[in-house]
């Protein structure tokens, strides 16, 4: 258990309206999923100021979410439903999506006993755990004939009596990316601000509802079966959390002047470099900074840097901007740990993100070129001796998900505890243009990392 406690007052299953007709839908995942299907879930909490009494939060404000959230359900039914695994692998059977009437996406309602929300929602170091009480946990999986049957998505809503609202997600990667699940808060939250008023939420949002079509993603190498063989084998991992972390968690700013200051050093010592942008200074700023604060490696190790890239609109032909699945690439940054530790090393960084994205992430040609590729290059990757990766992106606002309390006031990306080395990227909440790294690290790294970042603007 987590160090401070919460109370449960509900846990319940909400449904999209079921029709008179009984529904099945199946959807199958295309080798972008399945890519993702051994991926630990992603957690990820928004914290609100919404001061509001525990009567008003259960007589009021929780049969809106929850109507709300049923109502915008309809329109991400394969999301409602469960991924399909088989027992027994084989390459022609394969895991797939499917809802049926009756499913359901798992709410958990919860008021806070004891803990303090303005502390929770600073950005200095705090215990890890403390997050946890406030993160859904998914319904326990069901067996099916020949398939093991796995929610995908969990939710949670807690209380803080008199000062905020905490809501958590979880989500099985394979089911979306934070394009598609940052699309579907942001559904659920605007329709719950029409207060249920589908005609008024059809007007604001009929061009962004999604779109579970994969034949928008086209496989002539049919990479999805390549990707199946490598992974069929191997079992589902718990969705459950460990505790404790042995970590601390703390967010960092970059506020636009020290992003262009950043920028500035870049184009001073490399000036022919295009792509400087604020998300290549920051990562490889950050990049650096943990190099030199994580335990000492060899001079000669590789030093990995991974990053995400939504490609819908970066692959010929594109796939529609609402296109509910994953459709992800990546890009790196691959350095010896002398080089980036050493005085050149934010440049070096720095160069390598730009000339990734330049010649590869944003070359239509070239960014999928390879995929088939991708299992064998993930482990090549796992065996690094440090590989660092960003959860999140500032093209994905989930912070502006408004339940009709305004813009959340904090982010936390709970899931990158699970990772050894990860942080969390987004738009900056009290610094208009800047950004806020997330970190999740045992203390005595966070307190070197502290320094070093601050030491380094």
């Amino acid at each position: 258990m987590a160090a401070t406690a919460t109370t449960l007052l509900e846990t319940c299953q909400i449904q999209p309206p079921i029709s008179d007709d009984e529904l099945s839908l199946s959807v199958p995942l295309s080798f972008f999923d399945i890519a993702w299907l051994h991926f630990h879930p992603i957690r990820r909490l928004l914290f609100y100021n919404h001061p509001c009494s525990k009567p008003y939060f259960l007589e009021t404000l929780v049969p809106n979410l929850k109507e709300s959230l049923s109502l915008t359900l309809k329109h991400y039914l394969p999301a409602s439903g469960n991924l399909l695994y088989p027992k027994t692998a084989t390459t022609e059977k394969k895991p797939v999506f499917r809802y049926v009437t009756g499913d359901s996406v798992s709410l958990t309602i919860a008021e806070s006993n004891n803990d303090d929300f303005d502390e929770l929602i600073t950005n200095h170091a705090r215990d890890a755990d403390r997050f946890y009480n406030f993160v859904p946990e998914f319904p326990p999986e069901k067996d099916e004939l020949e398939y093991k049957i796995v929610p995908l998505i969990a939710l949670q809503i807690t209380l803080f009596p008199n000062r905020g609202i905490c809501i958590g997600f979880a989500n099985h990667h394979c089911v979306g990316d934070a394009s598609s699940i940052v699309g579907f808060v942001r559904a659920w939250a605007s329709m719950n601000k029409c207060n249920g008023d589908e005609g008024l939420f059809l007007t604001k949002e009929s061009e962004s509802l999604p779109i579970f079509d994969r034949s928008f993603v086209k496989d002539p190498l049919q990479i999805d079966r390549i990707f199946w063989k490598v992974l069929k084998d191997a079992p589902l991992k718990s969705s459950s959390f460990q505790l404790p972390t042995n970590r601390v968690r703390a967010t960092y700013v970059l506020h636009p002047a020290d992003i262009q200051k950043l920028k500035d050093l870049v184009l001073t010592k490399k000036p022919g470099l295009v792509r400087v942008s604020s998300f290549v200074v920051t990562v490889s700023y950050v990049w650096t900074c943990l190099a030199k604060s994580l335990e000492e490696i060899e001079d000669d190790a590789l030093e990995f840097f991974i990053f995400a890239v939504d490609v819908r609109a970066r692959i010929n032909p594109p796939v529609p901007a609402n296109y509910f699945g994953n459709c992800l690439s990546y890009g790196r940054a691959i350095i010896e740990h002398k080089t980036l530790v050493g005085e050149l090393g934010f440049f070096v960084a720095a160069e390598a993100m730009a000339l990734d994205i330049k010649n590869r992430v944003n070359n239509k040609d070239e960014v999928l070129k390879g995929a088939e590729n991708w299992m064998s290059d993930r482990k090549k990757f796992s065996g690094a001796v440090r590989a660092v990766g960003v959860s999140g992106s500032p093209k994905f606002d989930l912070c502006d998900a408004d339940f009709g309390w305004g813009r959340a006031r904090k982010l936390e990306v709970v899931s990158i505890d699970g990772e050894k080395y990860s942080i969390s990227l987004c738009k900056s909440n009290g610094s208009e243009g800047g950004l806020e790294i997330g970190l999740s690290l045992p203390k005595e790294r966070m307190e070197a990392f502290a320094t070093i970042f601050a030491d380094g603007l």
